[in-house]
């Protein structure tokens, strides 16, 4: 079992910057999938971004050019480096790791979460 807690939230005005850290409390170098999700008020939680096992990410659009997702396995730790921030990122944060059990099935792990308001 391996427990996310998520930290580097806050206020901000919009073009500030915020990183966000999750540490994780096991190992997870043997992660498939590492990323970052959000959810706004009354709407759906969608993905930010993501890193996979062997070190490639992706974004979202609405992110892309901004956000830096990275990782450090040695200290279980991922990363989300926000910077020219906008009032449409205020959202709940959350990061996933997907890791595989003892039998290779895939489970998702989620934090609970980090609040970023951006302010204009």
């Amino acid at each position: 079992q391996v427990q996310l807690v998520e930290s580097g939230g806050g206020s901000v005005q919009a073009g500030g910057s915020l990183r966000l850290s999750c540490a994780a409390s096991g190992n997870i170098f043997s992660a498939n999938f590492m990323g970052w999700y959000r959810q706004a008020p009354g709407k759906q939680r969608e993905f930010v971004a993501g890193i996979t096992k062997s070190g490639s990410t992706n974004y979202s659009n609405s992110v892309k050019g901004r956000f830096t997702i990275s990782r450090d396995i040695a200290k279980n730790r991922l990363s989300l480096q926000m910077n020219s921030l906008k009032p449409e990122d205020t959202a709940v944060y959350r990061c996933n790791v997907d890791l595989p059990n003892e039998n290779g099935v895939i489970i998702a792990f989620w934090g609970q979460g980090t609040q970023v308001t951006v302010s204009s």
